[in-house]
């Protein structure tokens, strides 16, 4: 028995949020099920006919986070019957959750199921590790979990000084890191004025005030900033480092959605396949040094698939440091005007949840609009791994 064709279809997501700004006072799993319904209504699809969700998270917020892929599944109006998954592969759990919905799939677990992730980092709360025993007449401070998600497990390092390692083991200079920031920027610019990302954005309602507003423009790009704006700005992590906010992604809020199926179930439904999920890899890499994860992955991803980095006719590598896609243009010859062309997580924020959701809609996107056959989407991962997705284009 031959193995069932995997298809994507429908990608949707949220506008993404600064931190502290027009998302913070929107729970997750709103997001997340704003995200699903507008996949499902792109693809005039109704809920009913959804077998399971896959939510990709690496932060819980609220009180129903630890639920957050059976919240968002029936809110989003899926079946009591349907099942939810919830994945964490920490800043590549958008991607592991359309991986983990074609699993489901191969296996004949789903017919047809949506990939779903998000963050709001806005929203993740201090929490007081020390006082369930009892604090007796002691002081005990009050802890930033966010802090826990930017940190390495092993070394306890932020994750921009594992940047400041990559750099100084391959010697990137900061002037590139620079660059690459500012082409980011610019790119998203006119990404976003030239309607492309408009295409994948859901507009979302938001409160303000005593009221609400709508909320419909990715709200972390810097438009018109200019080179010599990034130069002056400082390091970020090292006194005399290289990495700065210019060339780091920026924490962002937001939830991104796409249906992920067996092909023969998204034709009987009415729904036109965009793109075939071929295969996905996952590689590690030394945790201090965890931006080269792309680099390993991908290569697995292709010697695996039987195709070379010229085959590829687009490339999506998450900017979570400029270093990250300096090394692997260099280790892997992976072409600039290929990659990241609408922007990236310098630019458009980096939710991990959501990220590598965002960054496969991108490149169905293009390749429909380019008639590319494949691309290839990547991301470093923290804790020291890389992982990649390849797909294939179908609309012809």
């Amino acid at each position: 028995m031959s193995e069932p064709e995997i298809v994507l279809a429908a990608g949707a997501r949220t506008p993404f949020g600064d931190f502290g700004k027009s998302l913070r006072e929107v729970p997750l799993a709103t997001l997340g099920a704003h995200a699903a319904k507008a996949s499902l209504a792109k693809a005039r699809l109704d809920a009913s006919r959804v077998d399971h969700l896959v939510f990709g998270n690496v932060v819980p917020v609220d009180h129903d986070g630890y639920f957050i892929s059976r919240k968002v599944a029936l809110t989003a109006g899926l079946p009591v019957e349907s099942g939810a998954l919830t994945v964490n592969r920490a800043c590549a759990s958008g991607s592991q959750a359309i991986a983990s919905a074609a699993q489901l799939v191969r296996e004949g677990s789903s017919a047809i199921g949506l990939a779903v992730g998000g963050e709001n980092f806005s929203r993740v709360p201090y929490v007081l590790t020390t006082a369930r025993y009892g604090l007796g007449r002691a002081s005990t401070d009050l802890v930033d979990a966010l802090d826990w998600t930017y940190r390495c497990p092993f070394g306890r390092e932020l994750m921009g000084e594992t940047a400041e390692a990559l750099a100084d083991r391959y010697g990137y200079r900061r002037e590139d890191m620079d660059e690459w920031g500012w082409m980011s920027q610019h790119r998203a610019q006119a990404a976003i004025e030239g309607g492309f990302l408009a295409r994948q954005v859901a507009p979302i309602e938001v409160p303000e005030g005593k009221g609400t507003r709508r909320f419909e423009r990715d709200e972390f790009p810097r438009f018109n900033v200019t080179r010599e704006k990034l130069a002056s700005l400082k390091p970020a992590f090292r006194k005399d480092g290289r990495v700065t906010a210019a060339s780091s992604s920026g924490v962002t809020d937001g939830a991104a959605a796409l249906l992920v199926a067996e092909r023969g179930a998204l034709e009987r439904a009415g729904v036109r396949p965009e793109a075939r999920f071929v295969t996905a890899s996952v590689a590690g890499v030394p945790p201090e040094i965890m931006g080269a994860g792309p680099v390993p992955a991908i290569a697995k991803l292709l010697d695996r698939a039987g195709l070379a980095v010229g085959d590829i006719d687009y490339f999506e590598i998450n900017e979570a440091f400029a270093v990250v896609n300096l090394h692997a243009e260099k280790q892997l010859g992976v072409p600039r005007d290929r990659t990241n062309l609408y922007g990236g997580g310098i630019s458009i924020g980096h939710p991990p949840g959501a990220t590598g959701i965002r960054m496969t809609i991108t490149a169905m996107h293009h390749l429909a609009a380019t008639g590319g056959r494949y691309a290839v989407i990547s991301m470093c991962v923290g804790g020291g791994q890389g992982m990649a997705t390849l797909i294939e284009n179908l609309v012809r």
